[in-house]
């Protein structure tokens, strides 16, 4: 089978499509015929090993996982014997955080990981990129404990983790401020926010409005700086360590005090999240953003664009299986 490989740390350029051996299903697991998955800054961290500490956790002198991708939709291909939860042709969908392997024609997973039945009324593109940035936004939204009526501003509304939030918030029955530049104003409308500011026409932290939570899904705030557009017992909540590293910190200690505090949740994933996200899109009331599509053949050059920065929502990967296809 084809796959995305890399047996370095370094830039895109590090990846290349090899044939490599198609995986097998054992007896508790589930083999898939990819048909679609993404390219998200979790891979991009992991190929590059940035911050280096990464290294921990991903191999200290080489990647332990040679084919990345952690988002996937497909098929099923073929099941082990002791499998019962899915069955050959199952349209799922899913997220493979810390093993990987989405980045090739084939993958295995075990039948009690993060895979779901695929909603029926979402193409492949849209169901594989719908749990990365997603699961994310859910871990942090019900880590604050969002409810019905409450103000909720998300900083960054256009990227994987900030336009799920939006829609999600949204879903909620929550009212969302969300923060993007000028292009994507009408975007971030279309996802729901009730108000959009426009961050290169000022400062969105000296808006006039306070708020129950301030997520920043980028990762280019502080606690300090948000501060004071939280209300007396808000929450701030961002996708990245802060300055120092401090918001774990603040996070640990933010029950032995009262008043404005930070959360810093760590993301949980399981076929729970899956399913939720799953009914989500069924319903309507969660669509990924879908910014850019290459085929694997293309991954390197999906890889320099996400390594922009500026992607908005997901860039997908498609994977053509010629006379397979459903």
């Amino acid at each position: 089978m084809k796959a995305a490989v890399q047996t370095r740390y370094g830039p895109a350029d590090v990846v290349r499509i090899l044939e490599v051996e198609k995986p097998a299903a054992h007896d508790n697991e589930v083999l898939v015929r990819v048909h679609a998955t993404t390219v998200n800054r979790t891979d991009c961290a992991c190929r590059a090993a940035r911050p280096f500490f990464m290294r921990l956790f991903t191999g200290l002198t080489r990647p332990r996982a040679t084919v990345l991708g952690n988002e996937f939709a497909g098929v099923v291909e073929a099941v082990g014997s002791g499998v019962t939860s899915f069955t050959v042709d199952d349209k799922v969908f899913g997220y493979n955080e810390g093993h990987f392997g989405a980045h090739a024609e084939y993958l295995c997973v075990p039948q009690e990981a993060s895979l779901a039945p695929m909603p029926a009324n979402v193409t492949y593109e849209q169901a594989a990129a719908g749990t990365e940035g997603s699961h994310y936004a859910l871990s942090h939204i019900r880590a604050a404990k969002i409810q019905s009526g409450q103000d909720v501003l998300v900083y960054g509304a256009t990227g994987a983790i900030g336009s799920a939030a939006v829609q999600l918030v949204k879903s909620l029955g929550a009212n969302v401020t969300a923060v993007c530049d000028t292009d994507h104003m009408d975007l971030v409308r279309e996802l729901g926010a009730d108000r959009v500011v426009d961050y290169t026409a000022g400062d969105f932290t000296k808006d006039q409005q306070t708020y129950d939570v301030v997520l920043d899904s980028v990762g280019k705030s502080s606690f300090s700086q948000c501060r004071r557009l939280l209300k007396p017992h808000g929450v701030y909540l961002s996708s990245e360590l802060g300055p120092l590293a401090q918001n774990p910190f603040l996070a640990l200690i933010a029950p032995l005090h009262s008043g404005r505090k930070v959360h810093f949740p760590i993301p949980k994933h399981d076929q729970e999240m899956v399913r939720y996200l799953g009914r989500l899109m069924e319903s309507g009331e969660f669509r990924p953003v879908i910014d850019r599509t290459y085929s694997l053949d293309q991954i390197v050059e999906a890889y320099r664009y996400v390594d922009t920065g500026q992607k908005t929502g997901n860039v997908v990967i498609r994977i053509d299986h010629a006379s397979q296809r459903p």
